[in-house]
């Protein structure tokens, strides 16, 4: 039977029990929230601080499943491989080819 990973409850990374993706990056960011409000300091772009902490390491982990075929990458991950190339780009991510 294949997952279905178009379901965040599907998405689930290795710890002492299974936790969710999103449960991790709730209580990371409940944390973070916490830490602020103690803190008292203002926080900007944080949607953007937060996206790339996520996206930036997907990126780099599905063009290494993949051995930096992009076309591929692109697919699995459900993106244009313009925009990948794109994301590739602005993160400066360095593809390596294992031959």
């Amino acid at each position: 039977m294949t997952p279905n990973l178009n379901s965040s409850d599907n998405l689930f990374v290795a710890n002492l029990q299974s936790v969710s993706l999103e449960k991790l990056v709730k209580s990371k960011l409940e944390v973070l929230f916490a830490q602020q409000k103690e803190a008292q300091v203002e926080l900007n772009g944080l949607y953007n601080v937060v996206i790339e902490q996520v996206e930036k390491p997907l990126l780099e982990l599905a063009l290494r499943a993949y051995n930096g075929n992009q076309v591929k990458t692109a697919q699995m991950l459900g993106i244009n491989r313009n925009t990948l190339k794109k994301k590739i780009d602005n993160y400066k991510i360095r593809v390596k080819k294992n031959n």
